[in-house]
């Protein structure tokens, strides 16, 4: 293994996924390649300036950098702008040949039944690699 791929969003689980990516990569000798994606509307050109979200999307890859260097792991952060995560998750991991993806999937419910998203399944359908998901505790939104 020699490339792993950790999607960050500024969620809880985010600390916890790159401790895991960062645990994985110092066992295996790979480097970590931290993403961060920002999504623009359609409406808007791709690359338009979004410095609110550029400037929030600076700070998760901090406190990511933050925890990735606590484990003395070559790293990378890259900072996306795309019009959906998973289609930009699936092409950062193709463009750099990544082994593993390992990415959070924050419990949701819809329509009283548990609910992936749309970027996890994506994921999964597309990724040319292996994808470790991780899914938060039922019922952490309450503690």
């Amino acid at each position: 293994m020699s490339r792993i791929l950790v999607p960050v969003n500024g969620s809880d689980l985010d600390e916890e996924m790159v401790r895991l990516a960062a645990a994985t990569a110092k066992r295996t000798g790979a480097h970590l390649i931290i993403v961060h994606v920002i999504v623009v509307k359609r409406t808007l050109p791709l690359d338009v300036e979004l410095e609110e979200e550029v400037q929030r999307g600076e700070e998760v890859l901090g406190r990511a950098e933050r925890i990735a260097d606590e484990f003395q792991v070559p790293y990378t952060s890259e900072l996306l702008q795309a019009r959906a995560t998973g289609p930009a998750i699936v092409d950062e991991a193709t463009e750099r040949a990544v082994d593993l993806i390992i990415m959070g999937v924050t419990y949701r419910e819809r329509y009283g039944e548990f609910y992936l998203g749309q970027t996890t399944p994506y994921v999964l359908k597309n990724a040319p690699c292996r994808v470790w998901v991780a899914r938060e505790p039922r019922g952490a939104l309450a503690s």
